[in-house]
């Protein structure tokens, strides 16, 4: 296999990251609990969509490569693809996935490569991610009784999904293993502060089951790919 044919395979996983996120957390525009959160929300959606331009466009035409691909060629991970649900599970989603992005990013930027460039960009934008998402995991955890039940569940349910991070992925000339340690430590920082614990059960296996970096994806992507693809879909060749 080539460079370019490497850098395309990691280009086009990491690119359907952000594409995937961003359109998970555009679902909360006229939902957030605060009009506040809206445009928190709103901002961290638009930086990752930024993100996704630049990675599709490594990998071929964006706009192709976003809409007009079927569920089993996109190869993000199962994390980002988890719906929302109630607020608590879109916060515990985006600290597990701005923790990662975030020490993914700075070890990019640290080194001459294809996504060096973007990496040193994007890693701003993602401190500010992960620095939201813990605030808020903070307040939740450390709030009421029923916030802090609902961030435990929330928690817990996305732990399976984690593992999946640190899978190796062609395309990137670092081993992604050596980021689990750091991550680990700093989500479980996280945790303890908001008086949660760090879930039980195995992160390490759960990938294999089903791994969205293989085209394997959970039951509420396709629905979330068919909302997101329909208008482009619908009018082939248009514009504005």
């Amino acid at each position: 296999m080539t460079t370019t044919t490497h850098t395309h395979t990691a280009a086009l996983a990491l690119g359907d990251d952000a594409l995937v996120l961003s359109h998970r957390l555009g679902e909360w525009m006229g939902h957030a609990p605060v009009l506040e959160e809206e445009v928190a929300l709103g901002n961290i959606a638009l930086d990752l969509l930024g993100q996704a331009r630049i990675l599709l466009s490594m990998a071929g035409d964006e706009d192709e490569l976003a809409y007009l691909r079927e569920e089993r060629a996109f190869r993000n991970l199962q994390l980002v693809e988890q719906p929302g649900g109630d607020f608590a599970h879109t916060i515990a989603r985006q600290l597990y996935f701005s923790t990662y992005q975030h020490l993914l990013y700075a070890r990019l930027a640290s080194v001459e490569g294809p996504f060096a460039g973007l990496a040193a960009k994007a890693v701003k934008e993602v401190a500010y991610h992960r620095d939201h998402a813990e605030q808020w995991t903070l307040r939740l955890g450390d709030g009421t009784e029923e916030s802090h039940e609902r961030m435990r569940r929330a928690c817990t349910a996305l732990w399976r999904f984690t593992g999946e991070m640190f899978a190796p992925l062609d395309g990137l000339d670092l081993d992604l293993s050596e980021l689990e340690p750091v991550w680990l430590e700093s989500v479980r920082s996280v945790l303890e502060r908001a008086g949660l614990a760090v879930p039980e059960g195995s992160r390490t296996g759960a990938w294999r089951a089903g791994a969205g970096r293989e085209g394997l994806h959970t039951e509420s992507f396709g629905r979330m790919l068919a909302e997101m693809q329909h208008l482009h879909r619908s009018h082939p060749g248009a514009s504005w």
